[in-house]
């Protein structure tokens, strides 16, 4: 069998041991991250569970066996995010998921006045990779995952009324943040490797996953769209432990290269084991990608890379 045949079925089971590896995972207080939190401290890593209510992370980990943390983040204010990074001073950090999201609420700005879709998906995740760089650096294999979706597809970066401004679309917002989330892993490949040449920076998405995300989904979405949306997420939806093993395998393979997105190999892209996938036309300008990174750093104020 060829190793392209083993890899088209690559699972949980398939993580080697990762005794003394440190991953931070945000969001792990439930759904995807959370997966992917237990998937990790059962092979043996150190993993800080970064969420923005303790409470509910110490919660959520009750009946976890391993070595967690829980820690405060909110990636909804900066202040909260620089934070975080200080807490976490001095700290080696092997592996980085940015896997915290909201997606389609109803119009709403985060503490720092951004659109709470691009200020927390994309900004929020930006200013925490910035800032624990330094922890990345101190790894002998540093990697960062950032987690993204199908819905880059429908998303333009609005660098004319990037926050919605002037007109809100909730899905047309989530679907921009979507897409910063790939051009963002894509310039950091680069500009990473330059800095550290075994830096990986690798984007994954669930495809369509029943998560606690998914089931919230869109509050202003109501009526025969919602329950049919409901009627078929049974049938074509799959668990949250089969939805996280995309970004596990961006987070632990070896084979994986640098730049690389892995999604869901099924029809669509909805659901099934993970293999490498490609983005949208857009989601390769990288013209566009640098013009986003330069805005990123004017708008959270901090120059990176």
């Amino acid at each position: 069998m060829s190793a392209e045949a083993v890899r088209v079925r690559w699972n949980a089971d398939h993580i080697g041991d990762l005794g003394g590896r440190h991953f931070v995972v945000t969001g792990g207080n439930s759904g995807l991250g959370l997966e992917s939190v237990k998937a990790l401290a059962a092979h043996g890593a150190k993993v800080t569970l970064a969420c923005r209510d303790v409470a509910k992370g110490a919660a959520a980990i009750r009946e976890i066996a391993g070595d967690i943390t829980v820690k405060q983040i909110d990636l909804a204010s900066l202040t909260s995010i620089r934070n975080f990074a200080t807490a976490m001073q001095n700290v080696t950090i092997d592996v980085l998921i940015n896997n915290a999201g909201v997606m389609a609420p109803p119009y709403a700005k985060t503490a720092d006045g951004f659109e709470m879709q691009i200020g927390t998906n994309h900004l929020g995740h930006f200013a925490l990779t910035s800032l624990l760089w330094d922890n990345l650096m101190k790894s002998d294999s540093p990697r960062v995952v950032t987690v993204a979706s199908n819905a880059h597809r429908m998303g333009t970066i609005n660098f004319d009324d990037m926050m919605s401004s002037k007109k809100y679309s909730a899905w047309s917002a989530y679907g921009q943040s979507k897409l910063a989330n790939l051009l963002f892993k894509s310039v950091l490949a680069v500009r990473g490797a330059k800095v550290k040449s075994n830096f990986k920076s690798i984007a994954a998405h669930p495809g369509y996953s029943a998560t606690n995300l998914s089931m919230s989904v869109a509050p202003t979405v109501q009526g025969p769209i919602r329950r049919f949306t409901r009627a078929i997420e049974s049938v074509i939806a799959q668990d949250a432990s089969m939805g996280a093993l995309p970004q596990l395998y961006a987070a632990v393979a070896e084979e994986v290269p640098n730049g690389a997105y892995v999604g869901p190999d099924g029809w669509g892209e909805w659901r099934g084991y993970p293999k490498l996938v490609s983005g949208s036309k857009k989601s390769k300008d990288f013209a566009v990608a640098e013009k986003l990174w330069a805005v990123s750093e004017e708008l959270t104020g901090i120059n990176f890379l």
